[in-house]
This record gives C-alpha cells, structure tokens and sequence, in this order.
C-alpha cells in the first residue's frame, strides 16, 4: 500500500484491477476543507489517461512490477520469441503486447519485460539502436547535414526520416523513443 501523499511521477499503482502510473500530481491544500491529490494517470495495459483526484493520506496498492532482461531469438509465425537472461527459459511474445516498438526490434536484441504477475506490461527498448537502411532515395553530390530529409526503410522494415546524404548499406543510430535519427555509426 502506498499514501497518495507519496505519490510520485513514475509510481505505479492497482485500481480497478488494472496497473496505472502516475504521469502528473498535484498536492492541494484548500483554505477550507481536506487536502487532496489531484493525479493524471496513464493504464499501462491500455493506454487510456484520466484524472482523478484521492484524499490527502488515502491508501492505494501498489503495483509490483517485475522487470527481467530478456533477449528476442526469433519470430515464430506471428509470435516474438524471447529468452530470459537469468533462468534460460523460452517465452512467447504478440506483437499487440510489444506495441508499436516491433518497429525496432530484431533478433539478438535484450529488452527489458515488464511484468505485473505473470502478466506482460511493457516491453522496453534500448533508447536506441542502430540498424542498417535498405531501401531510400540515392543520395545525389552536394547533399548536405543541413539540407532536408528523405524517409529510409531500415532493416526491421521501419520508416525514418533521414538526412539527404543517407544511402542504402549504411548503418544507422535510431531514437526508439522518438523514431528520429541520431547518427551514422
């Protein structure tokens, strides 16, 4: 159990039988009346935020969450398979649990597996990797790093943005976070 009085960004909390982390948080403390804590949460399952506000001291549970590096071996049909770096053991990913960072992902790759129980939350990414570009416009004498961009396939089959002067081979640093290039490696 925590107070609503400890509530911090990042805190992670169980209502309604769902995991919610808190992304904004407010001590109010009203001339007349109780103090409250007015909170915006995010449901990590789902996505969906809401606000809602608790009294000043009010018990919540906490959400124990269990993180655990894992290493993505291979795709199995529509399933992501994946090892764990500690027991060895074998587990299988959909792509709906991963999210939108399948993007990114290729074989090889440790991520950090989030899980509530033995329920998968989040999976989490390097803030960056470098893949290598397959597929862009050919890069043509006198493009510059202050020129425009032009979009790049990358090996997993994602789309960057990328600097004009960016050719097919070249290996690539990629923000996962916010699907920018970063540099050439």
């Amino acid at each position: 159990m925590i107070s609503s009085n400890d509530f911090r960004t990042g805190t992670t909390i169980e209502l309604d039988g769902s995991v919610w982390r808190v992304q904004e948080f407010l001590h109010v403390k009203p001339g007349k009346g109780s103090a409250f804590v007015r909170t915006k949460l995010k449901n990590v399952q789902n996505g969906n935020v809401v606000e809602r506000t608790f009294r000043a001291g009010e018990m919540v549970p906490q959400a124990t969450l269990e993180k655990r590096t894992m290493q993505h071996t291979y795709k199995d049909g529509e399933d992501f398979v994946f090892m764990d770096m500690n027991t060895y053991e074998e587990g299988h990913l959909r792509a709906d649990q991963i999210g939108d960072r399948v993007k990114y992902l290729k074989e090889g790759m440790e991520v950090n597996v989030i899980f509530w129980g033995q329920q998968v939350i989040e999976v989490e990414l390097p803030n960056s990797v470098v893949l290598e570009v397959t597929e862009t416009d050919p890069g043509v004498k006198g493009d510059t790093a202050t020129g425009g961009t032009k979009p790049a396939i990358v090996e997993t089959g994602a789309q960057v943005m990328v600097p004009l002067f960016i050719s097919v081979g070249e290996r690539i640093r990629i923000d996962t976070r916010t699907d920018s290039y970063l540099g050439r490696e």
